[in-house]
């Protein structure tokens, strides 16, 4: 994501034309504004579509963007080549003929033979997908932003000397895509009609380009327009060729803002909330940065722009200092100013550091090539080398590299070089001592904890050092030290991290519980030490899973069941957890698990807990999707099925839709029964379900748990049971807290349709 956005010069309304006129500045901007909705709008729509393939992680979406970073850049080179090399009365016929062969490729769908991914660490099997199903026609149309540009300066019109404001154009294409996917097209269209409904807008375009290219050819033949190089008008005189100095200053400038936004999109999604649709705000953020400051005139002065930025980073980094009192609100709060502030300052310097017209698409194609590089660094780098999200706090220290001067040490006086070495062995004395002395003396710095108070000592030395941009960028990565080593927000427990997600292990407030969370929620636990303190080993399932809820009841039914009939059960679960539901099994009982990531299957063994070691020491474990996984076993072998499978909060829809519901009756014997786990914080999946079953021709009811909370011994949860046999469901009428579904108000969910926005809503009403 970089120059598709931008507006490099006052979008003043060009000279007056004439009718003619008229009509082709029309096409030229309808033609940019076209290009940019197609290129916004097959991002969420593909990844929607990898998405079942891949669990439902949240990296998805970041190598994604990583993907379409690449690919703009491959987009922009070509563009930038074609404009440079290939005459102007030529170049057209050579775009269009990519365009043709970019169009056979299309409907998008997922090509044969990439239907199911490596069980580790997909993420270049993901990116190979992408580029094989999207890569052609992504490149062609992200081309089209710079090349329509030089077309626009070669046809003659009273306005071809200042093309640039036809970014404006692609501004609002690209921001009404990315707005419109989600609240405006999903929840109408299924994918394959979004997919028809693309290729059919990216015939239009071609047609639109064409007629471009026949007024660019009109006004050659005529000989009215003016050579042109790079793309923009040529200058009265040749301008100097860039430095290295000011390529690595393009790179470096676009290279943060492009990092930060996947690295903040992760640590939203990780560590504040998994809500759906959370991919939007920082994107749509992302691209508006480009309107409002790459311009001649920034709608936000200078000095209040870099005043914002300080303070809100700092904030932010003080906020990631504690986990006293976290609230969303201000996690969130604090993220977003900080994340607005970065990039608005970036593209500011960004700006203010172009080179002249005629070195423009090269300027372009640095800014791409810094895109990517943060690209690479946030999806692909960052996860393999930081077990939290690490990054976040890392770019957020950085941006304050982006402000004017702050590499450039040589206008400081010795005394401040001076200061500035002083500085190193007191950020490090700080960060060694400082929390044992706040112990020592029982500073808890007003219940914000001693990384709060050490990091808030230097955000007051940032305030003093103000005038000085080297100092503060100092100051903030010493800030960013504080975070990362010592306890706080983003370090907290012992952390593993997975293509699906970061998993803490930690101790409960009073050390009575090993505790696993994936991002934000909770995912199961063990007791360690009674309430006295006295270490003990107890297998007795916790959380959710503890003997009273509803798996366990479902699970003690079926045994009970499958007893008097004097057979021995089979059960199958999706989703390993701490392992905790193995000790619910009885003797000559076969068990299945089902898990997607290799990551939770160690924890599970480990040491920190104990329940698989226990109860089921050589248990069965199935590593993959659940749904490609299962598809694989017998049909009807299966007495109980319990799908606990979550991607933080809430389950991969693709677990959800109807076709997985078939899937999963279809394992389960005639008088078996499935068992959703369906509680989390966002989505009203109960709804969803009640809409879904009736198409099926299944029976189903909702088990709410009756159970009273007792911390992490026992946490509430809600699941709903669905059998082929209506005899068969009706016997778990018997558990506590069971009753009907509600009468359907939203669609059913397939793998062609899930519409995000409907039960999310649902969701919110009930909490009203």
């Amino acid at each position: 994501m970089t120059a598709e956005t931008i507006d490099t010069r006052p979008a003043g309304p060009p000279s007056s034309p004439d009718g003619r006129g008229w009509g082709v500045l029309w096409l030229f901007i309808l033609t940019t504004f076209l290009s940019a909705f197609l290129l916004f709008f097959i991002q969420p729509m593909f990844a929607k579509m990898v998405l079942p393939l891949l669990g439902g992680a949240p990296s998805v979406w970041a190598v994604a963007l990583l993907f379409f970073q690449g690919a703009l850049l491959v987009g922009y080179t070509y563009a930038h080549l074609l404009v440079r090399y290939v005459p102007a009365a030529r170049s057209g016929y050579v775009h269009l003929a990519l365009s043709a062969l970019a169009f056979l490729s299309l409907p998008i769908a997922i090509p044969e033979g990439w239907s199911e991914p490596p069980i580790s660490d997909p993420y270049f099997w993901q990116l190979g997908l992408f580029a094989v199903a999207i890569g052609l026609p992504f490149v062609a149309v992200s081309a089209n932003a710079p090349l329509i540009q030089a077309w626009f300066a070669r046809a003659g019109q009273a306005s071809s000397a200042d093309p640039y404001f036809l970014y404006a154009a692609s501004n609002f294409g690209s921001l009404l895509a990315l707005l419109g996917y989600p609240f405006l097209f999903e929840p109408v269209f299924g994918l394959k009609a979004l997919a028809s409904l693309w290729a059919g807008g990216f015939a239009v375009l071609v047609l639109a380009l064409g007629a471009c290219f026949l007024v660019v050819r009109t006004g050659a033949t005529r000989g009215d327009s003016a050579p042109v190089v790079s793309g923009a008008a040529a200058p009265a005189s040749p301008a100097a060729e860039p430095d290295w100095q000011s390529r690595a200053a393009w790179v470096g400038l676009a290279f943060v803002p492009s990092a930060l936004l996947t690295a903040f999109t992760t640590h939203v999604a990780t560590d504040v909330a998994s809500a759906p649709l959370i991919w939007v705000i920082p994107l749509s953020l992302y691209l508006a940065s480009f309107v409002v400051v790459f311009r001649e005139r920034a709608w936000i002065p200078r000095a209040v722009l870099l005043t914002a930025h300080a303070v809100t980073v700092i904030l932010a980094l003080l906020q990631l200092a504690q986990t006293e009192k976290e609230t969303w609100f201000y996690s969130a709060g604090f993220g977003i100013a900080a994340f607005i502030t970065v990039t608005l300052v970036a593209h500011r310097t960004l700006y203010e550091a172009r080179p002249a017209a005629s070195h423009l698409t090269e300027f372009y194609l640095w800014m791409s090539v810094g895109g990517v590089l943060g690209g690479i660094f946030a999806a692909l780098v960052a996860p393999q080398i930081f077990p939290e999200v690490f990054e976040y706090p890392l770019l957020l220290a950085l941006s304050f590299a982006c402000r004017p001067g702050a590499l450039d040490v040589r206008r400081e006086s010795p005394m401040a070089l001076a200061l500035l070495v002083l500085m190193v062995f007191g950020v490090a004395a700080a960060i060694h001592w400082g929390p044992a002395l706040a112990q020592h003396y029982e500073f808890d710095f007003d219940g914000w904890g001693a990384t709060a108070g050490i990091g808030a000592i230097f955000a007051l030395g940032a305030l003093a050092l103000w005038r000085h941009p080297p100092h503060m960028l100092f100051v903030a990565m010493s800030l960013y030290l504080v975070v990362v080593l010592l306890p706080s927000g983003v370090h907290r427990g012992n952390a593993e991290r997975s293509y699906f997600g970061v998993y803490r292990v930690v101790q409960s407030w009073d050390g009575q519980f090993n505790v696993l969370q994936h991002g934000t929620t909770l995912h199961g636990a063990q007791r360690i030490r009674n309430a006295s303190g006295k270490p003990v080993a107890d297998i007795t399932p916790t959380t959710y899973y503890h003997p009273h809820g509803p798996m366990a009841s479902a699970v003690r039914l079926t045994s009970v069941l499958a007893a008097q009939t004097r057979r021995e059960p089979k059960f199958g679960v999706v989703g390993l957890g701490t392992g905790s539901m193995a000790c619910h099994a009885s003797s000559g009982e076969t068990w299945r698990f089902f898990e997607i990531d290799p990551v939770v299957v160690s924890i599970a063994n480990s040491k920190r807990f104990t329940y698989l070691a226990n109860c089921q020491p050589d248990a069965a474990i199935v590593l993959g999707d659940a749904r490609l996984t299962l598809a694989r076993e017998p049909d009807e072998s299966y007495d109980l099925l319990i799908i606990d499978a979550f991607s933080s909060d809430a389950i991969p829809i693709h677990l959800m839709t109807s076709e997985a519901l078939q899937l999963y009756a279809s394992k389960i014997k005639p008088d078996g029964a499935v068992v959703l786990h369906i509680s989390n914080r966002y989505l009203d999946l109960e709804e969803i379900l009640a809409a879904t079953f009736p198409t099926l021709g299944m029976h189903a009811l909702t088990i709410e748990d009756q159970t009273e909370e007792d911390g992490y011994a026992v946490t509430s949860s809600t699941v709903v049971v669905y059998g082929k046999s209506l005899e068969a469901i009706d016997r778990f009428r018997i558990i506590p807290g069971a009753r009907e579904l509600p009468k359907p108000r939203l669609r059913p969910w397939t793998d062609d349709f899930s519409d995000l926005l409907g039960p999310f809503l649902s969701q919110y009403r009930k909490r009203l």
